[in-house]
């Protein structure tokens, strides 16, 4: 079972309602370029492999970090609401990425911002197919899913 692939949700929205779809970016004006173009790149291959059922925006921010809902600050955060026909949305941090790209290379700096999305858009596919595991197993099996994506993306981009 690939948690992006499983049509559970097919169950919970009926086809006679209208909803928003798909997967949308929105930077920030100051976001660097290289970023941009990975993003969008990215978000393009994911748009041809995957489905998107309720629309789920990505805000790719310019931030070194972003304060989550409970005030921790952190690097990518997703927000699930409870109403199941509002849209969720993500938010991604890379304000931190020209130190990282001095520290570890860009294309390691980009695949870390490229693993936070699918990290969080993994979050999105388990809210959406009602994946019911400990908070735990959710965090773990976004882990994982986020490394298997970028490795899937990876076959056929020769770098982020």
């Amino acid at each position: 079972m690939h948690i992006w692939t499983i049509t559970r949700w097919e169950k919970m929205y009926p086809r006679d309602r209208v909803v928003r779809t798909g997967l949308r970016l929105r930077f920030d004006k100051d976001v660097h370029p290289e970023v941009r173009r990975a993003c969008l790149v990215f978000c393009r291959w994911m748009r041809t492999e995957y489905r998107f059922p309720i629309r789920v925006p990505v805000h790719i921010k310019s931030a070194r970090f972003i304060k989550a809902m409970d005030g921790d600050l952190v690097s990518a955060t997703i927000f699930l609401p409870d109403d199941k026909w509002a849209e969720p949305y993500v938010r991604i941090s890379t304000g931190d990425y020209e130190d990282q790209a001095r520290k570890q290379g860009q294309d390691d700096a980009l695949a870390s911002i490229l693993m936070s999305i699918s990290h969080e858009l993994t979050h999105y596919f388990q809210w959406i197919n009602a994946v019911q595991l400990t908070n735990k197993g959710i965090e773990r099996q976004a882990s994982s899913y986020a490394r298997f994506i970028l490795d899937e993306y990876a076959q056929t981009h020769e770098r982020p």
